[in-house]
């Protein structure tokens, strides 16, 4: 079997194409095996890469925690999918059985557990997984557009729908457009109704943004972000903020942020330290918000917008599978507006 693995943590010289690693199998009635036809990258796999924190690797380690594909087979009790169903993948898993796992909460799970980082991921030809883990798209949706969907869009939703708890006419502030979370969060809040300001260092990035809906768009390099808000809002401020940069742009997003806002953020680029004023957390009564992936029924329900050819997500390049290391490079330049794919069909 092919597939793109990491010999061990460090820079993206540890990346490896590999065509002679053994091809999994079904080993329990409820398990699922797909043909992957294209698998996404994100930010994720750079940190993956570099290392993570109390995350151990067996090399010859498969990377990639984005894939779609088609189901090859599966086992005894699967019901929901059928051998030639193109199916988008779930990349967190859990026990099923925790308080928080029967509450609907699976991302809390203390056995949560995400392919790619803490399991093999998906850029290889074939994967297994759970049945839930999977959920049948019309083979109308591209493959590329399969793959590039799932991690982002289920992160971006549980922090806009469930987290923020995201309104019809909501000022929503977006930092670092052209990014898989932030592009899905602009998606994601123009088609709940709300008003949407994005921020990036590029002028081509924020020209992009605005084809696809963005209302407001800010040069966060020239501009201070927080004080054109303020002086285009009357003061007011945003209703919501969306930011996975950290150190970088937290003070900036509570300067922007309105009374009752709330700021919700699933990661920290720039760093994880942050520093809050307290005093103005309960003056405005802002909520501060973690997230991280989303549950089962977040899952179903970015999977029925797929399906229903909504929230399709921007391609930003399409890579061989032996090409696997560029597409890294081209993530981890910056220089990305949507997702980097990698193409794993016959051929490539």
């Amino acid at each position: 079997m092919r597939a793109l693995t990491l010999s061990a943590h460090g820079t993206l010289d540890q990346l490896e194409y590999r065509d002679d690693l053994p091809i999994p199998e079904l080993r329990e009635p409820s398990d699922v095996k797909v043909r992957v036809e294209a698998a996404a990258l994100n930010h994720l796999d750079l940190f993956v890469v570099g290392g993570l924190p109390n995350v151990a690797i067996t090399p010859p380690w498969i990377v990639g925690s984005d894939g779609a594909g088609i189901v090859e087979a599966v086992g005894a009790s699967v019901t929901t999918v059928r051998p030639g169903d193109r199916v988008i993948v779930n990349p967190g898993t859990n026990c099923g059985v925790c308080e928080y796992c029967l509450d609907g909460e699976q991302p809390l799970c203390p056995r949560y557990r995400i392919y790619g980082e803490h399991l093999p991921g998906f850029l290889a030809e074939y994967v297994v997984v759970p049945e839930r883990n999977v959920r049948a798209v019309p083979l109308e949706v591209a493959p590329e557009s399969a793959a590039a969907f799932t991690l982002a869009t289920l992160t971006a939703w549980r922090m806009l729908v469930t987290r923020a708890e995201l309104r019809p006419g909501d000022e929503v502030l977006i930092w670092g457009i052209g990014g898989g979370v932030a592009l899905a969060a602009l998606q994601i809040a123009k088609r709940f109704g709300a008003t949407v300001w994005v921020t990036s260092g590029s002028d081509d990035k924020l020209a992009r943004a605005r084809a696809l809906g963005a209302d407001h768009t800010l040069n966060h390099r020239t501009d201070d972000v927080p004080r054109v808000i303020r002086d285009r809002t009357g003061k007011r401020g945003v209703d919501v903020v969306v930011d996975n940069v950290g150190e970088a742009t937290w003070s900036r997003s509570l300067q922007a942020l309105g009374r009752r806002g709330r700021l919700v953020t699933c990661g920290a680029t720039s760093g994880p330290m942050v520093q809050t004023d307290v005093r103005r957390l309960f003056w405005n009564q802002w909520n501060i918000l973690g997230s991280t992936m989303g549950n089962d029924a977040e899952f179903a329900a970015i999977a029925a917008e797929l399906s229903a050819g909504r929230l399709l997500p921007p391609i930003d390049s399409v890579w061989p599978l032996a090409d696997g290391r560029r597409a890294y490079e081209r993530l981890a330049s910056g220089e990305q507006f949507g997702k980097v794919v990698v193409r794993i069909g016959a051929g490539t």
